[in-house]
């Protein structure tokens, strides 16, 4: 059957492999503005070093009630036996024993614990993430979440403060998370549009693009110029992740390849042909240089989801002199913490592949020399409530808000809690139910902290060490004015 050249363009489109570059095609009409801003800045001085951020993804609203427990037994702050007393009977409260221990110098060397699962694996090798605190490569910024302004727990109950819209909302929490804005729904990423700012300051001859996902389109990559790149897992070689699909050694073959690049070339006086035009062009060079001087990691992975998305990072990461590139972000996933049942068992299992391929991913990037240039942080939909849901081996939590959030590399300021304090002058909240940091009240309080830290004070003292300059800070997290009292949380060094 004929085909006509529409047709033909579109099938040879499809078939490469490389549709996360074309998730932004939408957005050509509007770069103009964006575009001219960073043309303005070519000019400024291109980075001498190298910086990445990695974004994991704790996508279903990990519990950091349970990840994150006092291990200590001061009567004025909230402590092991407040914890247990709201969970136990449930059957969800951790064994004291149990517990890795963590002190915490800004708050009088008092012991915390971080779940059991983020330590020691069964063969009695740590090679989870807990010895980092001790070795200050890890940091916990506690109490973040969604905010539109700062609020107290009468102001969350008077409606004097804006809330966050469509609160304790899988969909919506996780986009203002991944926005980096609590009161309107937005179509970027602050990943995306700290690309859009960078890319041309920092990366001037980059063969990649700044932004890139292990896990597909994401709104966190998105941008209004950024074209993000979205490629496969280290189960597919560096070299393969965008080669073109459908086409093999042979003539046929290779003349429909050569007549599809003639073909794209054409009528790009038409915005959206030029545009798909540009994307694939940029595929293409990717993949090439992606494919040049191939270097595999020398640390071992898991093979996990989450293992194996860490690893292709790594890889590229070991390849940033390759790519030209001095500036990179990136964003990895690992689902299925939305955990309403069966909460001991799912989590434990989470933070177990969670912390041993993050602990594989420190490891590698020192074995690299770039201990110092890395840092990998979280983020999640949002923590759950302290008061538990069911009971027994099913037992569950649900939807709540303040979180505990990791910081990892080798320019954090580690072995330390990070925030805004909370009403008991800590940055770790009051654990009493319908207590002064409790969202709700009455008898149906659940135990959902007000958190006293937003995400654009934790996302913009990693956007800072990244480079950000602060004069953008505003154009990447449009509320950040409302936050200008605290904006750098500690957590980074210069």
């Amino acid at each position: 059957m004929k085909q006509n050249r529409r047709e033909f363009i579109k099938k040879s489109t499809c078939a490469l492999g490389m549709a996360a570059l074309a998730t932004q095609v939408e957005h050509f009409g509007l770069m103009t503005a964006l575009a001219q801003k960073t043309d303005d800045r070519m000019n400024a001085n291109v980075p001498s070093d190298y910086r990445a951020l990695v974004c994991v993804f704790m996508a279903g609203g990990n519990d950091g009630n349970n990840t994150v427990i006092p291990n200590h037994s001061d009567a004025n702050l909230s402590n092991y036996q407040t914890y247990s007393n709201a969970r136990s009977a449930a059957g969800l409260a951790l064994a004291q024993n149990t517990l890795l221990p963590i002190g915490v110098p800004r708050m009088n060397n008092l012991t915390y614990g971080l779940n059991p699962n983020l330590g020691t694996v069964a063969n009695g090798i740590n090679n989870g993430i807990h010895e980092l605190w001790a070795q200050g490569k890890m940091a916990i910024a506690t109490n973040v979440g969604t905010l539109v302004a700062p609020m107290t727990r009468a102001q969350y109950q008077n409606n004097s403060v804006r809330r966050p819209f469509q609160l304790f909302s899988h969909s919506d929490q996780v986009s203002q998370y991944q926005g980096g804005r609590a009161d309107t729904p937005v179509f970027t990423g602050w990943g995306g549009r700290m690309s859009d700012l960078r890319t041309a300051p920092d990366n001037p001859g980059g063969l990649v693009p700044m932004i890139t996902s292990i896990n597909g389109a994401q709104l966190f990559t998105a941008g209004t110029s950024t074209l993000p790149l979205a490629i496969a897992s280290a189960s597919t070689p560096l070299a393969q992740v965008l080669n073109p699909q459908g086409y093999n050694t042979t003539a046929a073959s290779q003349a429909r390849l050569a007549a599809f690049n003639q073909l794209r070339g054409q009528d790009l006086s038409a915005n959206y042909v030029k545009a798909a035009s540009q994307i694939t062009d940029g595929a293409i060079i990717a993949n090439q240089a992606l494919g040049v001087n191939p270097q595999e990691v020398t640390v071992a992975f898991p093979t996990t989801s989450i293992g194996n998305q860490l690893k292709q990072v790594a890889r590229i990461i070991k390849k940033r002199g390759d790519l030209a590139v001095n500036r990179q972000i990136f964003y990895v996933q690992i689902g299925s913490f939305d955990t309403h049942n069966g909460q001991l068992a799912g989590q434990g299992t989470l933070l177990a592949q969670f912390s041993q391929a993050v602990r594989s991913f420190n490891d590698e990037i020192a074995a690299q020399g770039a201990a110092n240039n890395v840092t990998l942080f979280t983020m999640s939909d949002f923590s759950r409530t302290l008061n538990p849901a069911g009971v027994g081996a099913l037992v569950g939590s649900d939807h709540a808000w303040g979180n505990h959030l990791f910081i990892i590399g080798g320019a954090v300021n580690g072995g330390n809690f990070y925030g805004v304090n909370t009403s008991n002058g800590t940055p770790y909240p009051n654990l009493t139910m319908n207590g002064p940091d409790d969202a709700d009240s009455g008898t149906g309080a659940r135990g959902r902290w007000i958190p006293t830290t937003s995400v654009e004070q934790y996302a913009a003292t990693l956007a800072r060490w990244y480079g950000l300059p602060e004069a953008d800070m505003p154009t990447v997290f449009p509320n950040y004015n409302n936050f200008i009292s605290n904006t750098n949380l500690g957590f980074m060094q210069p």
